[in-house]
């Protein structure tokens, strides 16, 4: 592997290069940022494809909740889709030739550090315009098949579509989450002999999960998922559905409290666990310094209950008058607490739509990866919330349980 460490300008200069020439792209990847900046699109693929008018530059650029694909034809056109591009801040670009992959890194300092591997073999890009590439899992997938969601014969039941939806959806959010994790190296690179440790808290009957495990075994990440829940029916069911698809797995019975591990998860999912189990799910991860944290929450009873038997401040009584309007709100304060709790905790957060509320109403996700900086008014701003709403979370309780990170634990803004 040949490593160069050179001007910013020069190493993109270079991807330039890679990126407009049709004949040898393969795939390119652009994603993370610069140190203090923060690109327009979270993550952007390209790839070259042949359409009717000849050849374009595809790009699809994702933002927080989804994908949006332009094409651009060889030419001026795709050089300034390109330039555009390089002038965002990523701190990352991947790209694969038919003879080499390619690794831009920018430092601190804005140099940037290009690492170069040939391939073993030359390799033919996929020009394919039609190609099943919107699908992370193609109806034919068996672990559709086993989990009821397609036919025998590969197609999507009809009266299951939303629930594809529902899994597409967390599948793509789950792929850039990894992704960013690997390549920013919060996350470490799983081996068959120390794969990818995955754990679902109150894991039902594993539908996010059997397809979350499927998906990166499809992507050549090994894995292996431990799944808790408080029923023995969701152990047995999800048991024989494992070994049927020839998945590395356990499922236990036990509570999310009372969940012991052997080796610390790398990645811990909370997939509608209702009420305060999302909190006591979240609370697990901070203990364990789990690297990446997925949780969807079910509902949001217990700080809705509080604001019912407490005076709201002025002048927001009418954020919390009609009940409907009450429940949205505690839906809301509930997740922006949580999300500043576990900034307090060393983690970046996002919160996001998991799926179009049209499939499902249960459709935000708390995304957090572990950084080890705090945030610097994160437990400011949380005071001061839970101090005007005159509520307790019940993740501030569980929290206070949890040791607190280091004291010279580095702070962001």
């Amino acid at each position: 592997m040949a490593s160069v460490t050179e001007p910013l300008a020069d190493g993109l200069a270079r991807v330039r290069g890679l990126l407009l020439d049709p004949a040898s792209l393969v795939r390119a990847v652009a994603g993370g940022r610069q140190k203090g900046q923060q690109p327009r699109w979270r993550r952007v693929e390209l790839r070259w494809v042949d359409l009717k008018a000849g050849p374009h530059l595809q790009a699809t650029c994702y933002d927080a909740t989804q994908a949006h694909t332009s094409n651009h034809a060889a030419g001026d056109a795709a050089a300034a889709a390109v330039d555009g591009l390089l002038a965002e801040p990523y701190g990352n670009w991947h790209v694969e030739t038919t003879t080499d992959v390619v690794q831009l890194r920018v430092t601190k300092k804005l140099d940037a550090v290009t690492n170069t591997k040939r391939r073993a073999a030359e390799i033919a890009p996929e020009r394919s315009h039609d190609r099943e590439k919107d699908r992370l899992l193609p109806g034919d997938d068996p672990v559709l098949r086993v989990l009821g969601l397609a036919d025998a014969e590969g197609r999507v039941k009809p009266s299951r579509q939303a629930k594809y939806r529902q899994v597409e959806e967390f599948l793509r959010i789950l792929d850039a989450a990894i992704t960013d994790a690997l390549e920013s190296g919060r996350l470490r690179r799983p081996t068959a002999e120390d794969p990818l440790r995955v754990v679902d808290l109150g894991c039902g009957n594993g539908y996010l999960t059997f397809s979350a495990a499927r998906y990166l075994t499809r992507r050549g990440l090994p894995v292996r998922v431990t799944g808790v829940d408080v029923k023995e029916q969701s152990r047995e069911h999800n048991s024989r559905v494992a070994e049927e698809l020839g998945l590395d797995a356990e499922f236990v019975v036990g509570t999310i409290e009372g969940a012991e591990l052997a080796q610390r998860p790398d990645v811990v999912l909370a997939l509608h666990a209702c009420d305060t189990a999302t909190d006591e799910a979240l609370a697990r991860a901070v203990g364990w310094d789990a690297p990446l944290v997925l949780a969807a929450p079910c509902c949001h009873h217990d700080v809705a209950a509080q604001l019912r038997r407490t005076e709201a401040p002025a002048p927001y009584s009418s954020l919390v008058r009609d009940g409907i309007l009450r429940e949205r709100f505690a839906d809301t304060l509930t997740d922006a607490l949580r999300a500043l709790l576990l900034r307090q905790r060393g983690y970046r957060v996002e919160v996001v739509e998991f799926v179009a509320s049209q499939h499902t109403p249960r459709n935000t996700l708390l995304r957090a990866v572990r950084t080890g900086r705090t945030g610097a008014d994160a437990a400011r701003e949380y005071d001061e919330l839970v101090a005007a709403w005159h509520v307790s979370p019940r993740l501030g309780e569980l929290m206070d349980q949890v040791p607190a990170p280091p004291r010279d634990q580095k702070t962001e803004a």
